[in-house]
């Protein structure tokens, strides 16, 4: 951690805003997806500084931040440029499986541990042996599984449910949550000595209601990613169009961005997306949600 927190300090200050960007967009990511990487918003830049530092080393990431930002794909970044980039990229919804199967996915199973094992299974850590496992919404997790991802993360063993023998892995955890852990630990629903096993770099990632300078460049981003896969030739966004996208709160973030603008392309006949073919909660028809 501390050798972490030295890298972030000197790429803050030996190395510009825009160097970083460039440098995450020339390593990063796939070609077409390079604009999704640009941001005017200070906060922004600094997750991708932090992101950067952490992203060579074998440090736990925590990524904290509201649904919808982001954080899948600043993770799959983390891991794209770690020395474990040739292994496996494992991805866990912790909160959409049911608590009776979330440790067995986690962890695998024997033949017979539980009604419907008619085989062994290997579990997600497993698979991401060598790799990196992203355990998205960890702070679903009941404290059972936590005390078990504790012991995975000090210990680096397991035991697969219905089994006797200690398995030992090499992967690399990477945790995001939208919920407020600190709060979640005053109320006995999180592990302390979790959170501070995954507290090592911690990234907040700022919600879009706090990046709209970021707006125009992501609905331009996606309007042409979109006017791409449908075969749609459109020149842009109408002004008028634009002023409700910078109004709007956008509850669910830079996916609910994604979803108007795909179904604003889709519903577009002339050149330019407008206020017609948003949903009614950016025109004005459902005012509890906008500003």
């Amino acid at each position: 951690p501390s050798e972490v927190r030295l890298v972030i300090e000197s790429a803050n200050v030996s190395l510009g805003k825009k160097l970083e960007l460039d440098y995450l967009r020339d390593k990063f990511w796939k070609p077409e997806w390079l604009d999704i990487l640009d941001s005017r918003d200070s906060g922004m830049r600094d997750v991708f500084i932090k992101i950067r530092a952490v992203a060579p080393t074998r440090s736990t990431v925590l990524l904290i931040g509201e649904t919808g930002t982001g954080k899948g794909l600043l993770t799959r970044m983390i891991h794209m440029h770690s020395n474990r980039s040739d292994d496996s990229f494992v991805s866990v919804h912790c909160g959409a499986i049911p608590d009776t199967l979330l440790e067995s996915e986690l962890f695998g199973h024997e033949k017979g541990a539980f009604t419907g094992a008619t085989g062994p299974k290997k579990g997600r850590f497993q698979l991401a042996d060598r790799g990196t496992l992203f355990l998205d919404e960890i702070a679903e997790m009941t404290p059972i599984t936590q005390a078990k991802i504790l012991r995975v993360l000090q210990e680096r063993e397991f035991e697969p449910v219905g089994g006797t023998q200690t398995l030992s892995v090499d992967t690399r955890i990477i945790a995001a949550t939208n919920r407020d852990i600190e709060a979640a630990i005053k109320a006995g629903r999180f592990r302390e000595d979790l959170y501070y096993r995954l507290n090592v770099v911690t990234v907040r990632v700022p919600p879009l209601k706090e990046r709209p300078g970021d707006i125009p460049l992501l609905a331009d981003f996606f309007l042409k990613r979109y006017a791409k896969k449908n075969h749609r030739h459109l020149k842009g966004i109408h002004t008028s169009a634009l002023d409700l996208l910078l109004r709007y709160a956008w509850p669910g973030n830079v996916r609910e961005l994604e979803n108007v603008i795909e179904r604003a392309v889709i519903m577009a006949r002339g050149e330019r997306v407008g206020p017609e073919h948003f949903p009614s909660t950016l025109t004005g028809q459902d005012e509890a949600k906008a500003t």
